[in-house]
């Protein structure tokens, strides 16, 4: 029996859909016993799935990462039978995907020719058009691994921060590593000074999020200048405005970053609030198949 919660109500697990309460996997697998997988989320809204391709694409490449031979054309075929069976055809929902490196015994090195295990699920998602949330934040060390690029289902390092943040009383954590503010705990952080976008680099030390993609690339297209540099904790205080992004985030106005304020929690930055309505635009429109 599962504990009361929020859990979906079908679930594609290795070729099939079944409940929640039949969706097991061995204790061998190496998902379960190494974190050895990575792992996708997308929401669905009105107009389909809101960037699926970029989303799948990630997929693929983090897979090819960390040399799990699976192709997410296959997951891709699995994904709107699911809804179905899960009643939330065109309904806004979020969409979790899992691929680990399959069951086999214990070991670090790879298994040679074992089956990826597959698992993908959709809950209700009702995400609102613009993000009205000013989000307080606390500082903590990044002490993280060195490939953050790469969407692992081990995420004890952000879960730890997070909680960190929860046990504040604040909304997340942005995490600090060599005095340089690299993301948070579940987002991708940017700055903005004298009308400039400020963000860390898509290097190891971060996720490069879908949504932090689009930010960049709304940025060029409105002609709004975008450096892509680490802030240090000293420079907290020179910026005049800071957001979070990701994907259920959306953008998310940060009020006060560790002991600096921004601004009082009714009120959002001006290149902040643009983006915001910017992006909430696109929902309107279908971005399932487009790149970034």
């Amino acid at each position: 029996m599962l504990p009361k919660g929020n859990f979906p109500a079908k679930v594609f697990l290795n070729g099939e859909i079944v409940t929640s309460e039949n969706a097991t996997i061995s204790v061998f697998d190496r998902g379960f016993l190494f974190g050895d997988g990575i792992y996708e989320v997308m929401v669905q809204l009105e107009n389909g799935i809101f960037y699926k391709k970029a989303h799948l694409d990630r997929l693929q490449e983090n897979l090819v990462k960390i040399g799990i031979e699976y192709q997410v054309s296959d997951l891709e075929k699995e994904i709107e039978p699911l809804l179905i069976a899960s009643g939330l055809v065109d309904q806004p929902s979020l969409i979790y995907m899992q691929v680990t490196r399959g069951v086999a015994p214990r070991k670090h090195s790879y298994p040679k020719g074992t089956p990826a295990t597959v698992m993908i699920y959709a809950i209700p998602f009702q995400m609102p058009y613009i993000n009205q949330k000013n989000m307080h934040a606390i500082l903590q060390t990044d002490f993280r691994w060195h490939r953050c690029d790469i969407k692992s289902i081990s995420l004890l390092g952000n879960i730890m921060t997070n909680e960190a943040a929860m046990l504040a009383g604040t909304d997340e954590a942005a995490l600090v590593r060599d005095g340089v503010i690299t993301e948070g705990s579940h987002t991708n952080i940017f700055f903005v000074k004298d009308d400039t976008v400020i963000t860390h680099p898509a290097n190891e030390h971060i996720l490069d999020g879908i949504t932090r993609k689009i930010i960049v690339k709304l940025c060029q297209e409105l002609n709004i200048p975008l450096v892509e540099r680490g802030i240090s904790v000293e420079e907290i205080p020179t910026m005049d405005e800071a957001f979070f992004t990701g994907t259920s985030t959306q953008i998310a106005s940060i009020a006060q970053l560790g002991e600096h304020t921004y601004h009082e929690p009714e009120n959002f930055g001006p290149i902040t609030r643009k983006l915001q309505e910017v992006l909430a635009a696109l929902k309107e429109i279908d971005t399932s198949e487009v790149t970034l």
